[in-house]
């Protein structure tokens, strides 16, 4: 009687991002998830410097209170961009650096890092040179989920209704900050948010009143990102999320839920500080308090924008709604939601342990539709070039 080979998966977390602590928790949250018969979930610490590390060590979450990659068991490695390895150098600094010993190969690369250097489709990109399977959305999904602006571009386009805002760079705000103002206050009007593009978690989020206070937020969000957006209020909403699971051959939305805040926006500390393990602890009510038509609508919409933008996975989606007119607003699409959204999925009845198995399952279907491709297309062009020279190529 054979035996079943486990799965093999590398939950990618932390990483050089202002969400590292928060990927911490998810990427722990993931590996806890899987059903240990069936995959070995292998983790993997990218420290704040952008250094890789796997061990046993980085299993145990108390472990990161102190500088864990000092621990006994925690060695460093590197993902290789070859796809002859197809997985990681252990110890790449050692010598010998390509012995086949020191190469452990991986099945499924399941990324748990939020926001810059993973959720913004360079880490994906990474394991597309790699040729390795990997959880969740693409690199163009990933790149233009992640950036604020391009998601409103997007969606505009295609009908979804976004909240009007006004985009500019750090370099233009600090050239001619006036010029900036005046273009804010001439497209919209206060109350506004200022955000960094491509940042998550609230990080870098502000509610401006008056232009004192829009000059004051645009400089501390300006110390975030490059790229930056004043965008309207929505006054008398509420905040209403819904995930999206699937890939463009299918996709399935979850029950709605209305998180409960003080402010009109979900503080950082609101999210993840409120008691228990990162999103999950924060305070919601689940199903939202919606019409059902009203509910429907929101999912729907959800589908569609995820579809939109050619999405894999999960994402969960963010809306502003106002329920007395039924008015509903795309906020922004998360791609690699917080604790992975694990709580809208148990209330829609897909548990933990189903739910990774599924992500899984996606990621090997996009890989094999992928292997379906055609990437080596031999010419005679470097014979007929050689034979011609350079010059001669254009005639």
């Amino acid at each position: 009687m054979s035996v079943q080979r486990k799965t093999s998966v590398a939950v990618v977390f932390g990483g050089r991002s202002v969400e590292h602590d928060v990927s911490i928790v998810t990427g722990h949250q993931i590996m806890r998830a899987f059903d240990a018969d069936l995959f070995t979930a292998i983790p993997i610490y990218i420290d704040r410097e952008g250094r890789w590390f796997t061990g046993d060590s980085l299993r145990e979450l108390k472990n990161f209170k102190n500088e864990i990659t000092s621990l006994a068991g925690v060695t460093p490695i590197v993902l290789s961009p070859s796809v002859q390895h197809h997985g990681f150098i252990i110890n790449p600094t050692a010598s010998g650096l390509f012995n086949r010993s020191q190469v452990q190969r991986i099945d499924v690369m399941f990324p748990a890092v939020h926001g810059s250097h993973g959720e913004d489709g360079t880490l994906q990109g990474l394991f597309e040179l790699a040729d390795i399977p990997y959880v969740g959305c693409g690199v163009m999904a990933s790149a233009v989920a992640n950036d604020k602006l391009m998601t409103k571009h997007v969606l505009r386009t295609q009908g979804v209704p976004v909240v009007d805002s006004v985009g500019f760079t750090r370099t233009e705000w600090l050239a001619n900050p006036e010029r900036v103002i005046a273009q804010i206050e001439k497209m919209l009007t206060y109350p506004l948010f200022v955000k960094p593009a491509t940042l998550g978690s609230s990080i870098g989020i502000s509610r401006a009143d008056t232009t004192a206070l829009l000059r004051a937020y645009i400089d501390v969000a300006a110390g975030f990102d490059e790229r930056l957006l004043a965008e309207s209020a929505v006054t008398r909403s509420v905040e209403i999320n819904c995930s999206v699971l699937g890939d463009p051959n299918g996709y399935q939305s979850s029950v709605l839920e209305q998180p409960i805040s003080w402010q009109e926006f979900l503080t950082y500390e609101e999210k993840y500080l409120s008691g228990g393990e990162g999103m999950k602890s924060a305070e919601r009510i689940i199903p939202a308090p919606l019409s059902p038509a009203l509910t429907a609508r929101i999912q729907e919409i959800a589908i569609q924008a995820f579809r939109v933008i050619n999405g894999r996975g999960i994402a969960r989606l963010d809306f502003l709604v106002r329920p007395d007119t039924d008015e509903v607003f795309l906020n922004e699409i998360n791609t690699m939601p917080g604790s992975l959204s694990f709580y809208l999925w148990q209330a829609t009845g897909i548990s933990q342990t189903a739910l990774v198995s599924k992500l899984v399952a996606l990621a090997r279907d996009a890989y094999a539709e992928k292997r379906r491709n055609t990437y080596n297309y031999q010419t005679s062009l470097i014979a007929l070039t050689a034979e011609r020279g350079i010059k001669g190529l254009k005639k």
